[in-house]
């Protein structure tokens, strides 16, 4: 599971290679939401050290800043409930990282923006799943 990708990747390659469904949403699920908290309270700390090791990770921090100062608007406005759209809607750009990124740079709670990403990354898991395997599949 890579950063790009998340459960949008793992869940089709998984249905694809014959793996259990529930196996496939459990492991893509929780292989997801693993680093969340870590970004929730590190990503600042990161960000600092990185930008003092060079300039082009400084450039590469702005850039990632930026982009989750933009998603930011979404969940400025909405609160939880545009964080768990944020995550939920599995488009390129989104999901649990992008949206632990958002939570950090708004300086949420983890009380708060977990629960709003694990709902998120469980909803778009099933939209992968009926997306990748079609709407029986969920009542296999």
């Amino acid at each position: 599971m890579v950063p790009v990708l998340e459960l949008r990747g793992s869940i089709p390659v998984g249905l694809a290679a014959g793996e259990p469904l529930w196996a496939v949403l459990a492991v893509s699920i929780l292989g997801n939401l693993i680093p969340v908290p870590f970004i929730i309270i590190c990503i600042r700390k990161i960000f600092l050290w990185l930008r003092k090791k060079s300039k082009h990770l400084e450039t590469l921090v702005e850039k990632l800043e930026a982009r989750g100062r933009e998603k930011a608007k979404v969940v400025y406005k909405y609160k939880v409930l545009g964080l768990f759209l944020l995550v939920a809607i599995p488009l390129p750009g989104t999901g649990a990282w992008t949206g632990a990124l958002v939570a950090a740079l708004l300086d949420l709670r983890l009380k708060t923006a977990v629960p709003a990403i694990f709902a998120g990354v469980v909803t778009a898991g099933i939209l992968m799943v009926i997306i990748s395997y079609g709407v029986g599949a969920l009542f296999l």
